[in-house]
């Protein structure tokens, strides 16, 4: 709270001490036999959800004296561009994985009802289908309320006329918690009408939605609002001009708006003091995997990986040096090898310069253990599956590349597709109509760019074929396929090679006999064997 939003010029830390509700040490974990571990370098008093491991129950009464609907009618009074202006000082960027800039967005609804008399709503995503992602579940069960006056606030500023929270079917007990907020908010007046006394009319309904990973795209969420299949629309037209039933709409993630009354009553310096300039707040980190204390964390921004995982997650398991990758926002975002993990900074440009993005900051870590092409083939497997068969590029690209990694990671791919895989990859993510595509392509993306002699490796593993794969040698003779299992009926087609154009190597070069001594022993045997002199 600070002393403009209080109205009173002789504000001070001791006045906010007496007005707001005395707390204890909040326990950062409800499991009470974790090691201790040091809270990082976010205070216990900066972190906005301190009830997320339910240390003090999910009512209303709790919500209050946590500080939440503290004096929400006076954030209200101050007006929707108050609000708005806020948001973008503060520098708040959405949660939900894209990182747009908040404040910005909400500015794009219009500041008044269109002609033709449409409302105006607000959408929020809940349905947190990210692999890994486990952080708006958590907000939702244990602090639903700060949640609801986030949505108030975000509708109120956007002027939006009800919210829609659209959260995942297989989440029962969140979508109770969230309906009994609900009820517990009506019932004291602060949602429908005159909602919290501000004199503004606001209802919030909750969506239960069927489990659809292509549901988390936006324009996806707002179709199967309207009860139809959950596919992303063209656009523009632009959800703020014509979203839910043709009417002006924002969608926006639950933490988002979550955490938007903390920003009105601290002040957007406030906020802003945490992390590095355009990465600034605090964030929800889901870390999971091969850590010693997985575990979801409020911590800032710009934290880097490694004090992250050591400071909240008791470290790698067998320590850092048996660290293999780490993929820092989800499933969804290509994986960094340890030697980028060393010093990456948590934030959504430092990734981004890494080749990688913050995502959800679902960490999900690797160690030395993990077979890494299985990993990659089972997440392409996962797009492969929700996606929704709209688009050419997705339909056929996602399923061509789950295709081929499940091949490679059982040593029964060719060398020619560990380069190709990825090339896929590339026109998957250009040309699909919605960030599915990019999704089913970075994690493929990541895996060729730092751990490409891998793919190579595991192929020599299992051929007796030593690959070189140079781009200008990858086609056009025999070492680019597997000979070794490639059924009789083909040896014409192999024995064919030399006089055949299509394939021939470019006459400038031949290094790649000296690379491939054993190719001409194989065809040695082979004239052997059709002149009669040895067995196949």
């Amino acid at each position: 709270i600070n002393a403009e939003y209080m109205g009173n010029k002789s504000f001070n830390h001791t006045n906010q001490r007496m007005m707001l509700p005395k707390l204890g040490r909040i326990s950062r974990r409800s499991n009470s036999t974790l090691k201790p571990v040091s809270t990082g370098a976010l205070k216990d008093s900066d972190r906005i959800f301190q009830n997320l491991y339910n240390d003090h129950g999910e009512d209303l009464k709790t919500a209050l004296k946590l500080g939440d609907w503290y004096r929400t009618k006076d954030l209200m009074a101050k007006g929707p561009d108050w609000v708005v202006d806020q948001i973008k000082k503060s520098g708040l960027r959405g949660r939900g994985g894209a990182g747009f800039p908040s404040g910005l967005k909400w500015s794009f609804m219009p500041k008044k009802p269109p002609a033709d008399g449409r409302p105006s709503y607000v959408v929020i995503n809940a349905d947190e289908s990210e692999p890994g992602t486990c952080k708006d579940r958590e907000i939702m069960r244990h602090e639903p309320h700060k949640l609801l006056e986030g949505t108030l606030i975000a509708g109120f500023a956007m002027r939006a006329r009800a919210a829609y929270i659209y959260v995942r079917g297989e989440f029962y007990n969140e979508i109770l918690a969230v309906e009994k907020a609900i009820a517990e908010a009506y019932a004291a007046g602060l949602l429908g009408k005159n909602a919290a006394g501000s004199g503004y009319d606001f209802d919030i309904i909750v969506h239960r939605g069927a489990g659809a990973y292509i549901c988390g795209e936006e324009t996806a969420t707002i179709e199967s609002l309207e009860g139809k299949s959950g596919k992303p629309r063209l656009k523009p037209p632009f959800p703020a001009n014509v979203g839910l039933w043709g009417c002006p709409t924002t969608v926006t993630n639950v933490e988002t708006v979550a955490v938007a009354p903390a920003i009105l009553r601290r002040g957007p310096n406030w906020f802003s003091s945490f992390g590095r300039k355009n990465n600034s707040g605090t964030k929800l980190y889901c870390i999971s995997g091969h850590v010693n204390y997985p575990c979801t964390v409020e911590e800032s921004m710009s934290i880097p990986l490694r004090e992250l995982l050591e400071k909240h997650c008791g470290g790698v398991r067998g320590g850092w040096d048996n660290l293999l990758c780490v993929i820092p926002g989800g499933s969804s975002v290509p994986p960094l090898p340890r030697s980028i993990c060393d010093d990456v900074l948590m934030d959504f440009d430092a990734l981004m310069d890494e080749g990688s993005a913050l995502g959800t900051a679902a960490v999900m870590v690797m160690d030395k253990s993990t077979d890494l092409l299985k990993a990659m083939a089972r997440i392409s497997m996962f797009y492969k599956n929700e996606s929704c068969n709209q688009c050419t590029p997705c339909r056929e690209g996602a399923g061509v590349i789950a295709n081929v990694m499940d091949r490679l990671w059982k040593g029964n791919g060719f060398g020619p597709e560990i380069d190709m895989v990825k090339d896929i990859a590339d026109n998957v993510e250009l040309r699909s109509i919605c960030a599915l595509g990019a999704a089913a392509a970075w994690p493929i993306q990541g895996l060729h760019r730092h751990f490409r002699q891998e793919m190579i490796q595991r192929i020599e593993d299992f051929t007796d074929i030593s690959y070189n794969l140079h781009k200008d040698e990858l086609f056009g003779h025999p070492a680019a396929f597997d000979w070794r299992r490639t059924p009789a009926y083909h040896s014409g087609a192999i024995n064919a090679w030399p006089q055949s154009g299509e394939h021939r190597m470019p006459p400038q070069s031949h290094a790649w006999e000296g690379q491939y001594p054993h190719i001409p022993a194989y065809q040695a045997e082979t004239q052997k064997v059709e002149a009669g002199d040895a067995k196949p």
